[in-house]
């Protein structure tokens, strides 16, 4: 059975970590990770209010190779990177382990990666190369994946549907908050009460789709 999994590395354990130092209130999003062969060539979106004041050299980190900036914006940064997979860290555990990297965050001091393995040995063997090379990495969410169900099989409406995915993508689940139910009120075009009312009830739609057996809802 496949499984999923989220880690923890505190900034300082992974290369970029001079971007936490120079930078407030900042996040960094791997945008899209290309393996070719041995190698990983990821792009990373850098976002934060004034990122016109990163003047490290970024390439300068043991753990990376070469930095280019593809993109730059007012308040965003695309930079691609080639990494010097010599240095061990995370990436390396994945390069070297039959795991997926499906995301990676950098926010808060610390980043986020979540995995994606075929079977729970392939997870085992990633946490067991991160203890044998000394990579602090913390685990902080496991679950398998269960076959994709349809809207209508959790028994959402379309309404429901749209608030609790605008929710969130904008961060309205998140702590803290990067959004509140006003802002997806002005968003759907609709009342915060029935912005409320959906989130409400489509939670305990899919509560009861997901997590709740039938002799639990006897």
């Amino acid at each position: 059975m496949a499984i999923e999994a989220s880690f923890t590395v505190e900034h300082t354990d992974f290369p970029l970590h001079a971007v936490f130092e120079q930078l407030t209130d900042v996040t960094i999003e791997l945008d899209r990770i290309v393996p070719t062969g041995e190698a990983v060539v990821p792009y990373f979106w850098i976002s934060a209010d004034d990122t016109e004041k990163l003047t490290t050299d970024l390439s300068a980190d043991i753990g990376i190779d070469q930095v280019k900036v593809i993109d730059q914006l007012e308040k965003q940064m695309y930079i691609r990177i080639d990494w010097n997979l010599t240095h061990e860290s995370i990436l390396t555990a994945i390069v070297n382990t039959d795991i997926t990297l499906v995301s990676g965050i950098g926010k808060e001091q610390q980043w986020t990666f979540e995995v994606r393995a075929s079977e729970q040995q392939d997870l085992s063997d990633f946490q067991m190369y991160c203890q044998e090379n000394e990579i602090p990495i913390e685990l902080s969410e496991l679950h398998a994946i269960s076959a994709l169900k349809s809207d209508r099989e959790y028994d959402l409406t379309d309404g429901q549907r749209k608030a609790l995915v605008l929710a969130y993508s904008s961060g309205y689940f998140d702590s803290p908050r990067d959004a509140t139910q006003a802002d997806l009120a002005a968003e759907l075009g609709i009342s915060r009460q029935a912005v409320s009312s959906r989130l409400q009830r489509g939670l305990r739609r899919l509560v009861a789709s997901t997590l709740i057996t039938p002799e639990e809802s006897a």
